[in-house]
């Protein structure tokens, strides 16, 4: 498990980008487990939408980046603190089954399929409730900075 602490040492995003709150499972080279408390003091609820609040989709596509950024790291046991970052490098197969509001814990998964030369390849899923909010496949590629 990592607390946000440790996930701020493998993420380089911060307030108000860092969309992983906690991780809760990793197992290096294969999956990794976590979730993003959604609140209603999240600064994109203001414009999407007033009065109708709903999580953007496409920040729901990064925070699955950002978890699975975290396994690609623990894979190769670095850190941004090396000089390298993860990119969100695509992503494809999207889909969005419901939408996430306020009050939601969005719990994602992320299963690594491959990795080569620096470019990973994660199947992801997100729930809240127990129920898939949103599926896709994500690539993130490393680079140094």
């Amino acid at each position: 498990m990592m607390r946000i602490d440790e996930i701020m040492e493998y993420l380089p995003h911060r307030y108000p980008f860092l969309l992983v709150d906690r991780v809760t499972e990793v197992e290096k080279g294969k999956l990794i487990k976590g979730y993003k408390n959604i609140s209603f003091n999240e600064s994109f609820f203001q414009g999407h939408f007033p009065n109708n609040p709903i999580m953007p989709g496409v920040l729901i596509i990064e925070a699955m980046a950002q978890l699975s950024g975290i396994l690609g790291f623990v894979t190769v046991e670095r850190k941004p603190a090396d000089g390298v970052v993860q990119y969100l490098a695509g992503s494809s197969k999207a889909r969005f089954k419901r939408p996430v509001l306020p009050g939601d814990q969005l719990c994602m998964e992320s299963e690594l399929i491959s990795g080569k030369r620096g470019i990973w390849k994660f199947d992801c899923r997100a729930l809240v409730d127990g129920e898939v909010v949103c599926v896709a496949e994500i690539l993130t590629a490393e680079r140094e900075v």
